[in-house]
């Protein structure tokens, strides 16, 4: 999973990526870090462009992407939000939604 820096990159990456999972921190979170490796072992199960973002190193996200808890797991087909978890992460269903967003024709 690639960490972006700045708020520029993030749109960047969300902009260019036909698939994206994007996985947002905070640095006191141990939620955040436990869920980190299993968002990622997911991403690269089914091959899927991942980000991830520390929000305290990147605020601006924090307003334009309305993010008000972490961790958030947000999923982007062609620049649109397709799904999004917050606080709590439902494993089985972020997995079924990674699934949906592999299948989808282009």
């Amino acid at each position: 999973m690639k960490k972006v820096m700045s708020y520029n990159d993030l749109l960047n990456e969300i902009n260019t990526k036909d698939r994206l999972i994007l996985y947002v921190m905070s640095e006191n979170c141990s939620v955040c870090h436990a869920d980190f490796p299993k968002v990622n072992a997911l991403a690269e199960t089914y091959n899927v462009d991942s980000v991830n973002i520390m929000i305290n190193e990147i605020p601006e996200a924090a307003g334009q992407l309305s993010l008000f808890t972490s961790p958030v797991v947000i999923l982007y087909y062609k620049n649109k939000e397709m799904h999004r978890q917050a606080r709590i992460i439902d494993f089985e269903d972020l997995e079924y939604r990674i699934k949906q967003l592999t299948e989808i024709e282009d």
